[in-house]
């Protein structure tokens, strides 16, 4: 006799499965709503009284390549960086929007050359701010401190030394220095040809971070030191530079945007700033 198996297969309850269905349509609802949120803000027009660096300037960015392989041929021949004797400091690399960390390697190596303790900031890509990031990042700033026994110098390009900025004014006795590279620190946020692709990619206005606005305007309680560029093709000059108040040195270097985080004369720069700690300037 043959003995018939019945197999019962688990069944999903309507109620069940109408939730689901329900789910799924409010998260491609709200998908929907941050597409049209992000694309109006790429797409938001530009004050008349706002501008960055002309397009000529913009294309010229295409040539940082062959700028620091140029630069860099140069260097290796005749080393220039010296390490000061006696001088080491804790310092912290904050990449510029979109870029990661192993974009300033050619920086943290010229720092280690001259003595100094070299750290990133620990957060991969950087694709703008969140209070949570903020916050961690923040954290690891007064973590490092504390392990290193002194305060970190924080070298930021472009949109890390905004971070850097903000950083100093939080949690100053954990900062010793500020050095900006192409920041947009001071006037118009939009002052530059990168703020609808940052608005779009972080679904908030370039003039509304959610971690706070004491990055742009006033001065750290920190020395500030703001590195910007004539030939800048991405932030207005103006912007990086500053104005008095805003910072408490601006050098001029001639690189490009993209060639702040690894041209051979911004590195000789960062290690020369860096020594006036102990000189007191």
């Amino acid at each position: 006799m043959t003995q018939r198996l019945s197999l019962s297969l688990p069944r999903v309850a309507d109620r069940d499965l109408g939730g689901m269905l329900r789910d799924a349509s409010a998260r491609v609802a709200d998908w929907r709503r941050e597409i049209a949120k992000r694309g109006a803000l790429a797409f938001q027009a530009r004050p008349s009284e706002a501008r960055g660096p002309a397009l000529p300037r913009l294309l010229s960015e295409l040539k940082t390549p062959y700028e620091l392989w140029s630069a860099g041929r140069v260097e290796r021949r005749e080393p220039s960086i010296v390490p000061p004797p006696g001088v080491s400091r804790p310092v912290m690399l904050l990449p510029g929007f979109g870029t990661h960390p192993v974009r300033m390697k050619g920086l943290a190596h010229a720092l280690e050359s001259a003595g100094h303790r070299v750290s990133d900031w620990g957060l991969g890509f950087n694709f703008g701010p969140s209070a949570d990031r903020f916050d961690r990042l923040c954290e690891r700033v007064v973590t490092l401190a504390r392990r290193e026994g002194q305060p970190l110098v924080l070298v930021g390009w472009s949109l890390g030394g905004l971070f850097a900025r903000e950083i100093a004014h939080r949690h100053p006795e954990a900062v010793a220095m500020v050095i900006t590279m192409g920041s947009p620190f001071s006037g118009d946020r939009r002052a530059n040809n990168a703020w609808r692709a940052y608005q779009a990619i972080t679904g908030h206005a370039v003039d509304a971070p959610p971690v706070g606005e004491r990055c742009f305007g006033a001065k750290p309680p920190v020395p500030t030191i703001a590195l910007w560029s004539p030939r800048d093709g991405i932030v207005s000059p103006r912007s990086s530079c500053g104005r008095p108040g805003e910072r408490d040195r601006a050098v001029a270097l001639r690189c490009t945007h993209l060639g702040f985080a690894g041209h051979p004369e911004v590195a000789r720069t960062v290690v020369s700033q860096i020594t006036t700690l102990d000189r007191g300037e």
